[in-house]
């Protein structure tokens, strides 16, 4: 029997590896890919954003229903530990004005290297081009280059991510594996995800056009960020809070104008405007950006003279969409494995020995800092909660 397997390559997988290497157990870890963290890489892109400084009860928040279950893990691997963590592996780090947390050089590749080398420092064997197709009995079964392999490691992490970006390695094949096993599966929705609108040929001018300065409400939800006016619809950090709204046909509204109340908008729309058109007298008292105007325009046209209904109707603009983009065009996904089927150190109640981490589990988070946190967190839990059950195994019969 071997120590440790761990099968993906990402934060949360190569998170739970540290965890077990850091206990004294010998790990495998194993990847679907040419090359590990592929989505990290592609996440650091546009900037690296590990992290997010804020105080910890608004930091868990973010996580939504999911929150009490996972307190313990991200309790134990909170935003100031994260921010250790890249310390330790040579990363300088600055904090935005959001409290958003990046490295300097803002890329994932120098921190990548560096845990990849502190890893192999400690002995860690991986290996890529081996996917995971299943149990047999036992023995975790492997398609490698070389053909079919069964392992039969002591404890088994799995963190094969969740069913976006399937060109990256997550692409939720594993899925088909758990139900075919009997284990549960809680079916996958984007999460993270722009929003379609059908938009008319006025609004061509304004795709990639920002919206800044405006906030956005879904049902019970609301974020103020910027959002981009796209060909297909709307995307943006702005509006990504709100998916778990807009997946279950919450409508869009946008406020216009969200740091002045509606007596006071009311007032500057009252002012007399003269011989200028409605949309210059908008852009003078009101300040709308070019692109505020064009959507103000796209979905409220024939805007209302009378200045109290104008200005409700800025405080509350009403967007037509017809839903979230497709599945593997989210940044990430809600569903996977739910956390009732697995004790507290994160191990499947149903196969003993067999962890789950990272976006496998069935949590969502929006971006900014705590999707990355909450892998990193739930893998050190899985990979912790491994070792100490491979710690407490009695030793093989020889």
């Amino acid at each position: 029997m071997m120590g440790a397997l761990v099968i993906g390559g990402g934060p949360a997988g190569l998170m739970a590896a540290d965890a077990l290497l850091s206990a004294g157990h010998p790990v495998v870890l194993a990847d679907a890919k040419p090359s590990l963290g592929r989505k990290l890489l592609m996440a650091g892109k546009s900037g690296l954003n590990l992290t997010k400084a804020e105080p910890f009860a608004a930091f868990l928040g973010n996580y939504g229903a999911a929150a009490p279950a996972l307190r313990p893990m991200l309790s134990a691997f909170p935003p100031e530990e994260v921010m250790h963590w890249a310390e330790g592996l040579g990363q300088t780090l600055f904090t935005g004005s959001t409290g958003r947390v990046f490295p300097h050089g803002m890329k994932a590749s120098p921190l990548l290297r560096a845990w990849l080398a502190r890893l192999d420092g400690m002995g860690l064997e991986r290996h890529t081009r081996w996917r995971w197709t299943g149990w047999d009995g036992e023995a975790v079964l492997m398609e490698t280059p070389e053909g079919a392999r069964r392992l039969t490691p002591g404890v088994t992490v799995l963190a094969l991510g969740g069913a976006s970006w399937a060109r990256l390695g997550s692409d939720g094949q594993w899925a088909a594996i758990f139900q075919g096993a009997g284990l549960p599966v809680t079916p996958f929705a984007p999460a993270n995800a722009g929003l379609c609108v059908d938009w008319s040929a006025h609004m061509k001018a304004q795709f990639g056009a920002p919206l800044k300065g405006v906030a956005f409400h879904a049902g019970d939800l609301a974020s103020r960020g910027e959002a981009v006016i796209s060909a297909r619809g709307l995307e943006g950090g702005g509006l990504y809070p709100l998916s778990p709204a807009l997946r279950a046909g919450a409508a869009l509204t946008v406020d216009l104008c969200p740091d002045v109340d509606l007596a006071a908008l009311t007032r500057r729309l009252a002012r007399p405007r003269g011989k200028q058109s409605l949309s210059n007298h908008l852009r003078k008292v009101v300040k709308l950006s070019p692109a505020a105007r064009a959507l103000l325009m796209e979905c409220a046209r024939p805007l209302p003279e009378e200045p109290a209904a104008l200005a409700a109707l800025l405080k509350a603009l009403p967007v037509q969409h017809v839903g979230l983009r497709p599945l593997d065009e989210a940044i990430s996904v809600a569903g996977g494995v739910p956390l009732g089927a697995l004790d507290a150190g994160l191990m499947l109640k149903d196969r003993p020995g067999t962890f789950v981490a990272g976006e496998m589990l069935d949590w969502e988070a929006p971006t900014g800092g705590y999707l990355l946190t909450g892998c990193l967190a739930t893998g050190l839990w899985a990979g912790r909660a491994a070792a100490a059950r491979l710690a407490a195994a009695p030793p093989p019969d020889h």
